[in-house]
C-alpha cells in the first residue's frame, strides 16, 4: 500500500466518536453538599441549572477530601482480590498496599496520591449547567489549595 492509498483510506473512513472518559451506571453513595449557590431556571423550553463558583470551589474542595477515603465499591473490590484464592501474590500484595494507602490516608497523615505525589481532578458538566465562571481555573485553584492544606510528601 502507498502513502497515498493510506491516506485516501483514512480520508474515507466513517467517524466513530467515542467519549475519553465515559460515565455509566454508577452506584457510588452521595451525599448532599449544599443547596446554596445552586438554582434551576427555564429558558426556551429546557431547564438550566446555574451553579455559583463558590458552589463549585466547595464541590471541589470536598471532593479533594472525599476522595482519600475511596468509594466503599473499590474497597470490597481490593478487599476481593486478597481473599481470592486464583489472586497472584503479586495481585494481593498490590490490593493489600492500596489499604494500607486508604488507611494511612484516611488518618491524615498522607494523602491517597502519596506514590506519585499526582492529584488528578477532572470534572463533567452537560450543557445544561453553567456556571459563569472558568471551571477549570476554580477546580484547579481549589484542588491546589486543598492539597497544600494537607499533609503531605512533596515531590
Amino acid at each position: 500500500m502507498t502513502a497515498w492509498q493510506i491516506s485516501s483510506s483514512v480520508a474515507d473512513a466513517e467517524f466513530r466518536y467515542s467519549d475519553l472518559l465515559p460515565t455509566g451506571q454508577d452506584d457510588t453513595p452521595y451525599r448532599l453538599i449544599t443547596t446554596e449557590g445552586v438554582s434551576t431556571f427555564e429558558a426556551n423550553g429546557r431547564t438550566f441549572l446555574q451553579v455559583d463558583p463558590e458552589a463549585l470551589r466547595l464541590l471541589t474542595a470536598e471532593a479533594m477530601h472525599d476522595a482519600h477515603y475511596l468509594r466503599p465499591a473499590h474497597l470490597q473490590q481490593l478487599r476481593k482480590i486478597i481473599d481470592d484464592p486464583e489472586a497472584s501474590g503479586n495481585d494481593r500484595f498490590v490490593a493489600l498496599d492500596l489499604l494500607k494507602n486508604v488507611n494511612i490516608s484516611a488518618g491524615g497523615v498522607l494523602p491517597m496520591c502519596q506514590d506519585t505525589g499526582t492529584a488528578i481532578v477532572m470534572g463533567k458538566k452537560s450543557e445544561g449547567v453553567l456556571t459563569g465562571a472558568d471551571d477549570a481555573e476554580w477546580i484547579s485553584k481549589e484542588g491546589q489549595a486543598a492539597l497544600r492544606g494537607r499533609p503531605g510528601r512533596r515531590t
